[in-house]
């Protein structure tokens, strides 16, 4: 695995955290959260950015999207009683399958 990798990886890290902000100024509302909200967006598009460098723009996008998605639905599932149905839980292996699949085919650095 690559530095590309490694720092989209981390992207995905970050995108999850803003969607839990976004979670987190609907608790508590404020300066604070919304300010940490906006830091959090313009890491999370440098870092993606310097990703899409060494992987190709529809596999990074796709596997940071992804990831998020799959990423944030675990953490609404553990944090806000999200449903976790079989099928859901079926659908998001699937998610994860596409973003391996993804990786194994890529033609990065």
């Amino acid at each position: 695995m690559n530095l590309y990798w490694i720092v989209l990886l981390l992207a995905v890290i970050v995108e999850i955290a803003w969607a839990m902000s976004l979670k987190w100024i609907q608790m508590q509302p404020g300066v604070a959260s919304i300010g940490t909200a906006l830091v959090l967006t313009a890491l999370n598009m440098l870092m993606l950015s310097y990703a899409m460098k060494g992987i190709p723009v529809g596999t990074a996008y796709a596997v940071w999207t992804g990831l998020g998605a799959v990423g944030i639905t675990v953490l609404g599932i553990l944090f806000f009683k999200d449903p976790a149905s079989l099928s859901r839980l079926a659908f998001m292996g699937l998610v994860v399958v596409g973003i391996i699949g993804l990786k194994l085919t890529a033609s990065s650095a």
